[in-house]
């Protein structure tokens, strides 16, 4: 009991953290002081450094040449391709369809982990998952204040860059969960943005020196801004979503996504940005029940 109450506190305060994280990076973006691709490296080789200097003070863990190939694999997947698209993809979407688009991760990790780790579809998980996606798309949809804060228009290749971010870290949270129960969260994390580093160089190094040299210019609160997203969310949230993905089952995971665009129109109903109604309580309830249904379905063998 203990270890899944860890795993939902993790969990919980990592797609918190990734929720504000949406609104950083939109502010980064209009800011256009550096690309996709510098922003991107400076999130990889931050958490590089972090979760290296950081495995300094746990015990030394041998991984296998096969599974470091599948490291390989899960750092490419869960990493190099949901980041790099999302940051691409962000520029070209409105944050009202970044937020719908993004609704779709826990249904395709639903369907992932039956596929790889046998998990069963029951009803109870269904009805979770839908409740809570009506939930955000409810909020969403009375939340029109976002729509102009980014991109004035949404374009298709935005959407489908934003739906491959949602698939492809929705396939890593359904097949690479046996992969990290094996090792500590540290151990597995710094090999994972290491190989996410060394694969990003050729596409990012020429526009990151270019940020370098403009560095000193750069607004102070943009700076701040890049900070957050690199230790607040990459170290930090990776980390405690690798914890999260050791005591609870992946679609469970995916279902704490839908606490993003709780989080954006909380801090615009703070700073006065929105105003809370009850059609938004409504939704909010909507989302933390489907939540609690889903985490009510117990896990079952596969029926062959």
């Amino acid at each position: 009991m203990m270890r899944s109450i860890i795993g939902h506190v993790f969990t919980f305060v990592a797609y918190v953290i990734f929720g504000l994280n949406i609104v950083m990076c939109k502010d980064i973006s209009n800011a256009d002081v550096l690309s996709p691709f510098a922003l991107f490296f400076l999130r990889a080789s931050g958490a590089t450094i972090l979760f290296w200097a950081c495995s300094m003070f746990i015990p030394h863990e041998h991984v296998s040449r096969h599974d470091l190939w599948q490291i390989v694999a899960a750092s490419i997947i869960g990493l190099l391709i949901p980041q790099l698209v999302f940051l691409i993809g962000i520029r070209q979407t409105s944050s009202i369809d970044t937020s719908l688009i993004t609704t779709l991760c826990p249904i395709f990790t639903m369907l992932f982990s039956a596929y790889f780790l046998g998990e069963p579809i029951t009803w109870k998980k269904v009805l979770g998952v839908l409740l809570s996606f009506a939930g955000v798309v409810l909020l969403i949809l009375n939340s029109l204040y976002h729509k102009g804060d980014g991109a004035t228009q949404t374009t298709i290749i935005g959407m489908l860059l934003l739906f491959v971010n949602c698939i492809t870290f929705a396939l890593y949270l359904g097949m690479f969960r046996p992969l990290i129960v094996r090792y500590h969260v540290v151990t597995f994390m710094k090999w994972m943005f290491l190989v996410t580093m060394l694969t990003s160089l050729p596409l990012c190094m020429s526009d990151s020196i270019r940020f370098a040299a403009s560095a000193l210019h750069v607004n102070a609160r943009v700076l701040w801004e890049i900070a957050y997203v690199v230790v607040g969310a990459t170290f930090l949230s990776y980390l405690l979503i690798s914890i999260g993905q050791k005591y609870i089952r992946p679609t469970l995971v995916s279902m704490y996504s839908y606490l993003q665009p709780v989080v954006a129109v909380g801090v615009s109903i703070y700073i006065g940005l929105d105003r809370m109604t009850w059609e938004k309580g409504m939704a909010v309830a909507m989302i933390f029940t489907g939540v609690a249904i889903v985490t009510q379905s117990k896990k079952k063998p596969r029926q062959v």
